[in-house]
């Protein structure tokens, strides 16, 4: 398991419908983030892959995925520079990776369809 809910149970206090309804929103929001900013990245679309790195950054930083957090700020921050195509692209793929892993997961551990 690379997500963590401690973030969000905090939030919670308790209110399992809240971590429900947080995964959810996760779960709708995220692949379709991930989709376009793999299309924005093959289109060499620099504003779409700042502001969509952007985007996934805190949704993956509140399921406790440091590692995809940094991965997201890098690719964030490369956004901004046009010269840095070859490093986003290299960063691109374990980011796209945790995440269908993490989307696997919540909607096996939560049976989220």
């Amino acid at each position: 398991m690379i997500y963590s809910l401690d973030k969000i149970n905090e939030m919670a206090e308790g209110d399992e419908d809240f971590v429900r309804s947080v995964i959810s929103v996760f779960l709708e929001e995220v692949p379709e983030d991930l989709k376009s900013l793999e299309q924005a990245i093959a289109e060499k679309e620099y504003v779409q892959i700042y502001k969509l790195a952007h985007k996934i950054k805190p949704n993956v930083d509140l399921m406790g995925m440091e590692e995809t957090r940094a991965a997201a700020l890098e690719i964030e921050t490369l956004g901004k520079n046009s010269a840095n195509m070859d490093k986003i692209e290299s960063k691109f793929p374990q980011l796209k990776k945790d995440i269908l892993q993490v989307i696997t997961e919540l909607q096996n551990d939560f049976q989220f369809q």
